[in-house]
């Protein structure tokens, strides 16, 4: 049983259901269809719903949950029943086999990509080599089967047209080693004709739309070609170029070679030219119109055109007497050749195909000895029943076949319950349910039987028809009770006459039109057409051929009948079966609209009939609808018993599950086995389960209880210790700091630079803030050592240039700090030797006059005046104002400004000697300093704004604004906003101002 899930999910498992009513099952699946629990169990059976969307149930944390566990540890999946058949295969080396079935639509090719998927990633854990080659081959034999066994048609955008089994072999380890694949009736006619809104092959819109169609003669439009035509305009969601490059990789890593492949798309172009060869008739002979066609199928199948015009216009026939005679086709019997080789091609081709996989991936070398037993899983992914509106041969060779599999999945399921109550002692109650071997041996009985009759009638001599045939099976079959025809009823006005038949099949009743039976089954291809292909200088194509050797006159067995062929496959795929232990998957199409939302009862009513699956919950719970080992059991339900929780003290888990049972009082509804407990009725084992459900909060809670006491326990524990430690090593650390600290700085007072080059020790966390504090004291004392050496003198100097090392931030490319500043230039003999000591006169005169104490600052310069016009004055600067100077008249004052009007100053960040003193009544005043014959070529504008700006700090008691502007300078003359840039000058001698468009230029020299 599976793995419990809520009840908003329905029964996981069908023989749990109250009461088996189709009622019942419908609602179930319904139920968990819409709750997107597309898997449920019946028994063992896997009951498969298509989602018609993408879910993330198929990746590796799945693919884990699943691996080695039992069916009813985990919810419905592939993935157990895969897991199942694997664990069976490896555990007791028993051949397993899953059978996938259902119609077409429902998912099945999915479903079987799926399983393949689940067993390559549970095996060859060691990643040998060769097993993943055979792992890959397996894998990418899916894509190449698809591409050339999948259609289009109206149920389905990727319908198997074909039915497949798939033998993996593995050796004693558990790892794949090789396999092999049977397909069973390809659907050939799809290639000359499709129904309205089907496609073609696969194969043929990937070549036109996704390969390189100049060697094959090819357009990329199907509708170009009759066999592609209709389904031209057919959408589809597969992407056909994409799925072209995928085929062509997979032939790759299977191992086609380059020859083959080419080979594979030859024949495929060939197919199509051959639908475009027309004929015409002139009453006496006919002749193919397109010889440009003719011309194209002759180079890529390698054979002589005159040849292939010959096969497709004569058929060699031999006479009594052993001659050989040409005998003219008419215009309807060249059109019949011509589709019959274009579909044996075709089939000839995908039967190749077939082979090559497996000669590639059969198991090489293999010594039983040696290598141990080698065991096998088969995968069957088959056609489901096939109801149409028309059906035809194909239909009833289809429905035949799921007769014969219905047949072995209900006495499989049968021998399975008898031989699990045998083994276990439990007594068999005999099961009635419906045996269809009445149904096989209508179809299949030899002289009675409907294939019987099909071949009598294609073995006739004369003119047999459809019609005839269907008279003689009136007559044989008058009295069967599953077969009937409207001359047997002829009030039933739902079949025709002379056209329909009926055959009751399990699944319901099935109309099948006569009309092509006979040509379907005799399956008949000219000689010619064998011989021209054998002839082919191409030695793929003519492998495909061997029959063609054969002379006219040698060709005398008549071959098997199409429908006695696929008997006969079908008796043999059977009797592989019956001898494996056997998995289902039952797959089911929610609705014909390919919607993920829409449950179509009435269509899924249909397919849960035609599938048995209702019957197959009957056969399940007929005995005892549940079974488990008496340590399962009582690992899942000891807690609803005082005896058995938490470990019961009895001789044996038999006893324990004894007292569990005594304990609800189901001793009626029970059987006691050698190794398990069976129930009879799903109520006993709700009851135990609705039980289980109330007591699991409760143990949840309180092992959450105490193991949260046993967590926070060891998590306080654990911090203790933590914070002791923590507490220890933080005070070592701090210690070893101070001790580091000491050592380094013992002897700091003897050292010459007072220990400036003692690099710290990088301090703990904890003492952060008292390293920052420490180092800031440290570099207070060390500033004060350095202070006690300087003169008194120079201290004036000292403050001027801190300042303006603090002003300009470092942001100045030259300050001037490594000269000695004088201030008072203009009064300095060796900085202005002519004109020192006329200055020195003035300054005094005008100290007496103005009674300023200080010079701060003097010097030339370079100014604009009022007039816009740069000229050559003096600038002084004292504590009290700022003087503009006319050197060239005795330094006649022409401005006087008082020094509190000033109230910043602006200086670019390059080496010109700028500056821009800015004015409270915005007239600032704009120069440029020059040097003199002291420090030439050496920065003034640092000591002009570190004067000023100490002056303010320690005299005015207040803060002067500084401004370093990378480029441009902005103030105001006279009230109006100008700007300032600065740009050298080739040829430039010194300095000066010219007038721009918004203020002026300051032009330097280059170097």
């Amino acid at each position: 049983m599976a793995e419990m899930e809520g009840l908003e999910f329905g029964k996981s498992d069908f023989v749990l259901l109250d009461e088996v009513t189709m009622e019942e099952f419908m609602e179930n699946l319904k139920l968990r269809f819409e709750k997107g629990r597309i898997y449920t169990y019946i028994g063992e059976v896997v009951v498969s719903m298509n989602p018609y969307r993408e879910m993330d149930i198929y990746g590796k944390d799945t693919i884990d949950a699943y691996r080695g566990r039992e069916l009813y540890e985990n919810p419905p999946h592939l993935f157990a029943v895969s897991d199942a058949a694997y664990k069976a295969m490896k555990r007791r080396a028993k051949d397993t086999c899953i059978v996938i079935s259902g119609e077409s639509g429902a998912g099945k090719t999915e479903a079987s990509k799926y399983i393949m998927q689940y067993i390559a990633a549970i095996t060859n854990p060691s990643q040998r080599a060769e097993v993943e080659s055979v792992k890959n081959v397996l894998l990418k034999s899916n894509c190449v089967l698809e591409a050339f066994g999948n259609a289009k048609t109206n149920r389905n955008d990727n319908s198997s047209r074909f039915g497949k089994y798939m033998d993996i072999n593995f050796n004693f380890n558990g790892d794949p080693t090789g396999g092999h694949i049977n397909n069973y009736l390809l659907e050939k006619s799809r290639v000359v004709q499709q129904q309205e809104g089907e496609r073609n092959f696969h194969s043929f819109y990937q070549l036109l739309r996704g390969g390189s169609n100049d060697s094959f003669h090819l357009q990329s439009d199907p509708s170009v070609y009759v066999y592609t035509k209709e389904g031209s305009t057919s959408t589809t969601s597969n992407n056909d170029h994409a799925s072209h490059k995928a085929v062509m990789n997979a032939l790759e890593v299977i191992g086609f070679s380059k020859e083959e492949i080419l080979s594979i798309y030859q024949i495929l172009a060939s197919i199509l030219h051959l639908g475009n060869v027309p004929f015409e008739s002139d009453g006496e002979s006919v002749q193919v119109l397109d010889l440009e066609s003719v011309n194209y199928i002759s180079e890529l199948t390698a054979t002589d055109p005159d040849k292939v015009i010959k096969s497709l216009l004569y058929r060699t026939v031999a006479t009594g007497g052993g001659e050989v005679i040409e005998k003219g086709h008419t215009e309807e019997e060249a059109c019949f050749g011509r589709d019959a080789f274009s579909k044996a091609l075709y089939e000839r081709l995908f039967g190749w195909i077939v082979g090559r996989i497996n000669n590639i991936i059969e198991v090489k070398d293999y010594n039983p000895v040696l290598h141990g037993k080698n065991t096998v899983i088969g995968v069957l992914d088959i056609y489901g029943f096939e109801i149409f509106d028309n059906n035809s041969f194909e239909q009833f060779c289809i429905n035949y076949c799921n007769e014969k599999l219905q047949q072995l999945f209900i006495e499989l399921i049968l021998q399975q319950e008898q031989n699990e109550y045998n083994r276990e002692g439990i007594q068999w109650q005999h099961i009635d349910y419906f045996d269809n071997q009445i149904i096989v041996d209508l179809v299949e009985q030899p002289h009675k039987g409907i294939i019987s009759i099909l071949d009598e009638a294609c073995l006739t001599v004369g003119k047999v028809t459809d019609t005839m045939f269907l008279d003689s099976m009136d007559v044989k079959l008058a009295k069967h009770p599953h077969y009937s025809s409207r001359k047997l009823s002829p009030t039933d006005k739902t079949m025709d006459f002379q056209k329909h038949f009926r055959i009751r099949h399990y699944a319901g009743d099935v109309t099948y039109s006569v009309e092509g039976f006979l040509d379907k089954n005799r399956d008949l291809l000219f000689q010619d057409f064998k011989r021209l292909m054998y002839h082919s200088s191409n030695p793929v194509m003519k492998e495909m051929w061997p029959d063609g050797q054969l002379g006219i006159t040698e060709v005398t067995k008549r071959p098997l009948t199409a429908a006695n062929l696929f008997k006969n496959s079908i008796i043999s795929l059977v009797d592989k079966l019956a001898c494996k232990e056997p998995y289902y998957v039952r797959c089911i199409k929610p609705n014909e609209l390919k919607s993920p939302l829409l449950f179509d009862d009435a269509r899924c009513q249909h397919q849960v009939a035609y599938l048995g699956l209702l019957e197959n919950v009957m056969v399940r719970r007929a005995g005892f609808a549940y079974r488990q080992p008496y340590a399962r059991f009582l690992q899942r339900y000891k807690m609803t018993c005082e005896y058995t929780w938490p470990n019961h003290l009895m001789d044996s888990d038999r006893d324990a599950v004894e007292a569990i049972v005594k304990q609800h009082g189901f001793q009626n509804d029970v059987a006691y086995g050698h190794t398990k407990l069976f129930v009879r009725t799903p109520r006993s084992l709700f009851t135990l389960e609705q039980e289980r459900a109330v007591l699991i909060p409760i143990l949840v809670l309180f092992l959450q209880k105490v193991w949260r006491g046993a967590l926070a326990r060891m998590r306080c524990r654990r911090m203790r210790a933590i914070h002791t430690i923590m507490g220890c090593y933080k005070r070592y650390k701090v210690k070893a700091h101070f001790w580091e600290v000491e050592q380094r700085f013992t002897n700091v007072r003897n050292m010459a630079d007072y220990g400036k080059s003692i690099e710290w020790p990088t301090p703990p966390a904890a003492l952060t803030q008292f390293h920052t504090i420490t180092v800031m004291l440290h570099r207070r004392w060390w500033a004060r050592q350095m202070v006690k050496k300087i003169p008194p003198s120079d201290m004036l100097e000292i403050r001027a240039k801190v300042a303006a090392l603090t002003a300009l931030s470092g942001e100045r490319k030259d300050c001037g700090l490594s000269r000695a500043w004088e201030r008072d230039y203009l009064a300095n003999v060796r900085d202005c030797p002519q004109s020192s000591s006329g200055f020195a006169r003035f300054s005094r005169e005008l100290r007496n006059k103005d009674e300023y104490s200080q010079v701060l600052f003097s010097g030339f310069c370079r100014k604009v005046n009022r007039f816009n016009k740069s000229t050559d004055r003096g600038v002084l600067v004292t504590d009290k104002c700022i003087y503009k100077l006319e050197p060239k008249k005795q330094y006649k004052v022409l401005k006087r400004i008082p020094l509190d009007n000033l109230t910043g100053l602006s200086v670019t960040s390059g080496v010109d000697q700028m500056v821009a003193l800015h004015m409270s009544s915005q007239d600032d005043v704009l120069l440029c300093l020059q040097h003199g014959e002291l420090f030439p070529d050496r920065d003034r504008v640092g000591e002009l704004v570190g004067t000023l700006v100490d002056h303010f700090t320690r005299v005015k008691k207040t803060s002067l604004s500084v401004k370093v502007c990378p480029s441009t300078i902005r103030l105001h003359m006279r009230g109006k906003p100008k700007t300032v840039t600065v740009e050298t000058k080739v040829g430039q001698a010194n300095a000066d101002f010219k007038k721009s468009k918004d203020g002026f230029v300051l032009w330097v020299p280059t170097n």
